[in-house]
């Protein structure tokens, strides 16, 4: 069989293609519901105020189950979990599209729904993040998440908008409903026909009550958390990186768009697509080459010195320069995400990975809400354009001290993690750290 480019090679492994093949009509389903849900909030009469409380309590009930999908995800077979969710998400947004074809839909049934497919996610991800290194050998993992990067903006930033988009033209927001109930169904057949993967750990003899293990097994991420370095440093660094820039890229870049260059609904699209596109750009490049020596380091300034277009973005008046400055941040943190997901499937025990991988989306979320909450008043009292000076410049050297006060230099030149070619035999993770309870030497 012919040697196939780095960034291809996750797709010799059968099982990974059907794999690919569900997530990608997951995504889409997920990128319909993007713009069919605003748009039913538009055709019952209501607006942004609505809108921002059904994104909310999306956001709420990922946040407040994201831990107990970890858990889940280093207990029952992955594979199980997928299908699971993605079948109740096919039930409630079928429901969905009938009542909004019936004309009998109310806010409430969005409300609830989005909350059901908001759990779905909190169990989804951490199960498929610690499903990927059962199928995949570790040479490949980094051009697997790299394809999963380039298939969010793709497909869920693009394709699914722009099929929702034509639906609603052709007919009504509920067609989108049925376009995501389609892809769905499809992402569910995919995953019926995946292999199941064995969970990464022996349950055999515990006795304690489920609600008790399941507490020792949040409690023993988080010990691991704290006590290896790198993964605390990152998900520090993070955490304070989000609460810098979310609330000014999330509300106050389409007022900047407005307000700075006259543009409408289509410039701010276009800033968009130029974030996805450079999204998509920078996780085909990082899938296409070696995962760098200075792993840690690399991921981090990335993170740090991709936030300095912001403070051109929040200055000029000339749209071209807003969509050349989210299309820099876009691919700057793309990839600095495909080496992070790579790195915690690469160095997090097996047996930990879907609870370590629940951390990260629950640090990831819990701050959100507060940088959201800070970017109005902020904007309105001291102006646009120093809130996003902040933003692109106070995350440079958050990014330099993370790397430097932990010793991360040390810390990745002594755990390499790319000594072998994609698609190597094995599933051994080189590189690992020692499971939670041994001692952990740097």
């Amino acid at each position: 069989m012919p040697r196939l480019p780095r960034a291809l090679a996750p797709f010799r492994t059968g099982q990974y293609r059907i794999l690919a093949v569900a997530i990608t009509m997951s995504l889409l389903g997920m990128g319909v519901w993007l713009i069919a849900g605003l748009y039913q909030v538009i055709d019952l009469g209501l607006g942004a105020v609505e809108f921002s409380a059904l994104m909310a309590i999306s956001s709420l009930g990922m946040l407040l189950f994201v831990l107990v999908g970890g858990v889940a995800a280093d207990r029952i077979p992955q594979r199980s979990i997928l299908l699971v969710v993605e079948a109740v998400k096919t039930v409630a947004v079928a429901a969905l599209a009938v009542l909004a074809l019936t004309g009998t839909i109310a806010f409430w049934h969005l409300v609830v729904v989005a909350f059901v497919i908001a759990i779905g996610d909190a169990f989804f991800y951490p199960a498929y993040s610690a499903m990927l290194p059962s199928i995949l050998p570790p040479g490949d993992l980094l051009a697997a998440n790299g394809f999963e990067g380039v298939l969010r903006p793709a497909v869920m930033q693009a394709a699914g908008p722009a099929l929702a988009s034509a639906a609603i033209a052709v007919h009504s927001p509920g067609l989108g409903f049925v376009l995501f109930a389609a892809a769905q169904v499809l992402a569910v057949v995919g995953l019926l026909a995946l292999r199941p993967t064995p969970v990464q750990r022996d349950l055999s003899t515990e006795t304690a009550h489920p609600i008790r293990s399941a507490l020792g097994d949040i409690g023993e991420g988080v010990r691991y958390m704290v006590r290896t370095p790198w993964l605390f440093a990152t998900l520090l660094f993070a955490s304070a990186m989000i609460l810098v820039i979310m609330g000014p890229m999330e509300v106050l870049l389409p007022f900047a768009v407005r307000e700075q260059t006259g543009g409408g609904a289509g410039s701010y699209a276009a800033v968009l697509a130029g974030f996805g596109a450079g999204g998509a750009i920078g996780s085909l490049l990082v899938a296409s080459l070696p995962l760098p020596r200075r792993y840690l380091t690399v991921m981090i300034l990335l993170w740090g010195f991709g936030c300095v277009p912001f403070a051109a973005i929040g200055f000029t008046d000339q749209l071209w320069v807003m969509i050349v400055g989210a299309a820099l941040v876009g691919l700057t943190f793309s990839a600095a995400q495909v080496i992070w997901g790579t790195l915690l499937q690469r160095r997090v025990p097996a047996h930990m990975l879907g609870r370590v991988s629940s951390l990260d989306f629950f640090v990831s979320l819990v701050l959100m809400p507060v940088s959201m909450a800070l970017a109005g008043p902020l904007g309105e009292g001291i102006g646009i354009a120093p809130v996003f000076v902040v933003a692109g410049l106070v995350p440079v050297p958050l990014a330099i001290l993370a790397v430097l006060l932990p010793r991360l230099g040390r810390d990745e030149i002594a755990h390499p993690l790319d000594p072998a070619p994609p698609g190597e035999a094995g599933l051994a993770r080189a590189g690992d750290d020692p499971p939670a309870g041994a001692p952990v030497s740097r």
